[in-house]
């Protein structure tokens, strides 16, 4: 499903040359549940924004589904980013006047998504994270788990079939970052493929497989 080969990213720091991605190189199959890990620096974002299209390595091949991804241009990569890939991030990145329910059916919006499916799947959608009774509360009515579920559900509403999560628990407590890493780990069993950068160890254990980055590489 997710081919990377021989993969370089490299940024200029002032007059230092920063080498944040080194030869890297990684296989994930369908369905897999990954935890990248590793200390701060070592180069786990600059991997998740690479598999999410965010950035370009300098060097190297992506395949995601067989297309080789570093290849294409800019509105080819963002229909496969925006129907292929979903993003959970630590701060939760909801738009603030926007109710719980406006902001899952955002995607569907920009989609182009007729409005009578968008309501019926947003309506599914926030019965299946709980959060019927919070659709139309803006995200500051909302506690930090609650937030991290409609970000999920934001993310998940195109059906992708990845999803990337950057420290999707770093800004929780450790009840509602046992929540949100089971809801993940529940669309991890229906079939979506999971890869989480997370620094916290418990968090790291629950994945299948573990990855571990030090100084841009995989060790």
């Amino acid at each position: 499903m997710i081919v990377l080969q021989h993969i370089e990213r490299r940024f200029q720091v002032g007059d230092e040359e920063v080498h944040a991605l080194s030869d890297v190189s990684l296989t994930v199959t369908s369905g897999e549940y990954i935890a990248i890990m590793g200390p701060s620096g070592s180069g786990k974002s600059s991997l998740l924004n690479i598999l999410g299209i965010l950035d370009q390595p300098d060097s190297g091949v992506y395949e995601l589904d067989g297309i080789k991804v570093s290849g294409l241009g800019e509105k080819q990569q963002a229909a496969i980013r925006r129907h292929k890939i979903g993003f959970v991030f630590q701060f939760f990145h909801l738009v603030p006047r926007l109710t719980a329910f406006d902001n899952i059916a955002l995607p569907l919006m920009l989609s182009g998504v007729a409005r009578a499916e968008r309501l019926e799947r947003v309506g599914a959608a926030l019965t299946a994270f709980g959060l019927s009774n919070r659709a139309q509360h803006r995200p500051d009515q909302l506690s930090g788990g609650q937030r991290q579920r409609v970000a999920i559900a934001r993310a998940t509403i195109m059906r992708p079939s990845v999803i990337l999560a950057d420290e999707p628990t770093g800004n929780l407590d450790r009840h509602s970052g046992i929540e949100v890493a089971e809801i993940l780990e529940e669309l991890n069993r229906q079939g979506m493929t999971l890869i989480m950068v997370t620094h916290d160890p418990d968090m790291g254990r629950r994945a299948r497989r573990q990855i571990l980055m030090v100084d841009g590489e995989i060790r």
